[in-house]
């Protein structure tokens, strides 16, 4: 575990104490923002999870983004595989 998954999911729990209290309160605001920073701390959780998996398996994250990659292209061109 690295620090982009500690942090996130911190924010995670965050988020969730202040959904919680946002609508215990009626504050939408609130509620509101405790569910963006659920969200953010999601989005860093996994991009720590996919940084530890690219430091221990270099050639399957080279060869994952290679296959992404031509399937983009793909796409972008309006072809299919």
């Amino acid at each position: 575990m690295n620090s982009d998954t500690l942090a996130g999911q911190g924010t995670n729990v965050g988020g969730q104490i202040k959904e919680v209290v946002g609508k215990a309160t009626g504050d939408e605001q609130l509620q509101a923002s405790g569910v963006a920073d659920q969200i953010s701390g999601i989005a860093q959780n996994a991009y720590g999870k996919a940084r530890d998996f690219a430091r221990e398996r270099p050639f399957a994250s080279a060869a994952l983004a290679g296959v992404v990659g031509l399937a983009l292209l793909n796409t972008l061109r309006g072809k299919t595989a």
